[in-house]
């Protein structure tokens, strides 16, 4: 099994499909590109790395494109401080891009595709996946190797339902307490012992360069990720082929195979931001795809879990398998209630 590396990427060189793509812009010349992202300090420098691969893929990017990026604030981030379950869900951090992009105000959007529905406006469609960093958790916390390592009774801040029936799970004495903000917001709240530790992606504080707050990354035996953690997802109109053709050579298939599968795991099984649901696919040393997913009591009284190996080509019907066997297990009742 390839495992996640703390530090690494994963490198899937694809230099064909590269080399074949490289001439593209050589006849084009100053082409408007809007790149539509909102204004946290995580989706900025996302946008910057979609940038940056569009840069150094074609050779000509850069003159043969006028790029300007268009901030658009969510109705998530106008309610920075409030539980995300109570004001309407992942769909917060998406919407008004979306608009954006129908009315044809941008020609492009960049999103933490963990926070994308699994549902989104029939005109539009994920076109790309950049090639995906390290999609585990991090502990925050003073010298914790790991989450046994927590003192009996510990504060730990997360308003995820994902991890805090994980954490409940493994260790029913935790006190688990909601936290929102960005990510030094939550990291300060350490500092001033409002808490004693937090989770966080790993990938977004590596490309914040953060990650010199991390105690320990959470291996996915001990903490499985959500749905698409780590990967970047750029959404642009059906049938726009200019956008198309410039992002077809930078989409990383593997990855897009990768969070095909655990998307479609999300939606064959439903739920709501209040539904404690994860899920990992990863590709094995001979190649083939193995998705590991959960789904739990949001008190972590019951967790149910299952595994699946098969091709990549298989990627959407392993996710729905695998949500339907989690379903019918006991995750009907835990939607349900």
């Amino acid at each position: 099994m390839l495992a996640f590396n703390a530090i690494e990427n994963y490198v899937y060189p694809d230099h064909a499909r590269i080399d074949r793509k490289r001439n593209l812009l050589s006849v084009a010349s100053n082409i408007s590109l809007i790149i539509g992202t909102r204004g946290s300090p995580l989706a900025l420098a996302q946008t910057e790395l979609l940038i940056v691969a569009l840069s150094s893929t074609h050779k000509q990017f850069e003159k043969a494109y006028s790029v300007e990026t268009s901030i658009i604030k969510t109705s998530g981030d106008k309610t920075r401080y409030q539980v995300l379950a109570d004001i309407g869900g992942k769909g917060m951090f998406t919407k008004e891009i979306d608009e954006a992009l129908l009315s044809g105000k941008i020609d492009l959007a960049v999103h933490s595709l963990k926070d994308v529905p699994t549902q989104i406006p029939h005109e539009l469609e994920i076109i790309c996946v950049l090639e995906r960093e390290n999609p585990c958790d991090a502990l925050i916390g003073n010298g914790l190797s790991n989450i046994s390592a927590l003192p009996n009774g510990s504060r730990v801040g997360t308003s995820s339902p994902r991890r805090r029936a994980q954490l409940l799970y493994l260790r029913p004495d935790l006190k688990v307490i909601p936290i929102r903000g960005n990510v030094m917001t939550r990291i300060n709240k350490l500092t001033t012992g409002e808490y004693d530790a937090t989770l966080l992606a790993f990938a977004g504080l590596r490309r914040l360069d953060r990650t010199q707050h991390i105690s320990a990354v959470l291996a996915p035996e001990d903490m499985l990720p959500a749905a698409a953690q780590g990967a970047i997802g750029i959404i642009c109109r059906k049938g726009d082929n200019k956008v198309f053709e410039l992002l077809d050579s930078i989409n990383h298939p593997v990855s897009a195979q990768c969070v095909a599968a655990e998307r479609s795991l999300l939606a064959t099984l439903g739920g709501s931001c209040n539904t404690p649901i994860a899920a990992l696919a990863e590709q094995t040393n001979n190649g083939d795809m193995r998705l590991r997913a959960m789904i739990a009591d949001p008190n972590g009284l019951k967790l149910f879990s299952t595994e699946r190996i098969g091709s990549f080509n298989d990627a959407k019907r392993i996710g729905k398998d695998a949500g339907e066997e989690l379903y019918l297990r006991g995750g009907k009742d835990i939607i349900s209630n």
